[in-house]
């Protein structure tokens, strides 16, 4: 049996193809009798809108593609629903890939997304993509690069203060009396965990006898946190740190089971331990964790907002003036660095304000 097309819908509703796609794209322009006989006609022929049709004559979908770094890590996760819910309250879908810290894997999906003709693309990149932003924008397919800052002024992004928020980590660390810091992560590479090392190295060097051990990771996992803490645990008690920062909070909950598991070393007694990120089970782990907060969230929701304002300005031929929005992170302490009094919280302020 043939599909029901428009030409069908009209004819039953005793009305134009015009009007019919009035009803379909621009309701506003359509009386209401008239909306309801289209929608009645719609309904009893159980007829379906090609959207791929319609895309292909417009140029665009009314989609946007998002690429994250790794859709297991809850952070992404939220940052994702942040924009999925801003994006359908402007009436687009979001369409959602994992590049998994992987710069090909990346490369395909953005090169999937401009076949999709994809309204516009946000991106948290594994390495530099310079060129494919500038080939996207020649185009017409705007991008934002989310929870990365940007250098070139000419894009927009939306990101956290990471330097900041390592150096909050760490001077947290010394603010409770460690002074043999190590962090852990990697690879450093992906600019948000270069950035909080750099942060953290700030906070080191202004402390005298304070030193700050880099163990390197391959991935941001649990797995890799475990492993780590293992190193650590196996140690003799003077080779070991007494203060850990991880790049993420998957990594100090590995860290935290790899040093508690073998019952040899407690947290925060023997070594204090913060992450970053946190996520949602963060205060849910066997010692609740300190982290550095990210507003997860938001960043996606206005990571949509730049997107939708540059494709509406560049629709209706304005200049585009790019924005480059960065948040501030916030310490949040639990149990895995222990109490810190009113002093100890208001020097950890000061050593980064």
């Amino acid at each position: 049996m043939a599909a029901v097309n428009v030409r069908d819908v009209a004819a039953l509703a005793g009305v134009s193809l015009g009007t019919v796609s009035n009803a379909l794209n621009r309701p506003s322009r359509v009386s209401p009798d008239t909306l309801s006989r289209v929608q009645d006609a719609i309904d009893k022929l159980g007829f379906v809108r090609n959207d791929a049709a319609r895309q292909l004559r417009a140029g665009r979908s009314r989609s946007i593609g998002l690429v994250v770094l790794d859709i297991g890590n809850p952070f992404f996760t939220d940052l994702a629903e942040g924009a999925e819910d801003r994006a359908s309250e402007a009436g687009f879908a979001l369409l959602l890939a994992n590049s998994h810290g992987n710069a090909t894997r990346e490369t395909a999906h953005l090169e999937l997304f401009e076949e999709q003709r994809v309204r516009g693309m946000l991106i948290s990149p594994v390495a530099e993509i310079w060129p494919q932003l500038k080939r996207l924008r020649s185009r017409n397919i705007p991008s934002v690069l989310v929870d990365r800052a940007i250098s070139d002024s000419s894009f927009s992004s939306v990101s956290v203060d990471d330097v900041a928020g390592g150096e909050l980590a760490v001077a947290h660390l010394l603010a409770i009396g460690r002074r043999h810091i190590a962090f852990v992560g990697g690879p450093t590479r992906i600019r948000q965990v270069s950035d909080r090392l750099e942060g953290a190295g700030r906070a080191i060097g202004g402390t005298n006898g304070a030193t700050l051990e880099v163990l390197g990771t391959q991935r941001l996992t649990v797995l890799e946190g475990r492993r780590i803490g293992e190193l650590i645990s196996n140690r003799a008690p003077a080779d070991r740190p007494d203060g850990i920062f991880a790049a993420n909070d998957l990594l100090a909950t590995g860290i935290l089971q790899g040093l508690t598991m073998l019952h040899r070393l407690k947290v925060p007694d023997d070594i204090a331990l913060i992450g970053y990120d946190d996520i949602a089970f963060a205060s849910a782990t066997v010692v609740p964790l300190t982290s550095i907060r990210q507003p997860s969230g938001m960043l996606g929701r206005t990571a949509v907002d730049l997107l939708l304002a540059e494709s509406e300005e560049a629709d209706a031929r304005e200049t585009h003036e790019p924005q480059q929005i960065l948040f501030s992170p916030e310490l949040v302490v639990r149990q895995s660095t222990g109490a810190v009094s009113a002093t100890e919280q208001a020097t950890v302020g000061a050593a980064v304000s």
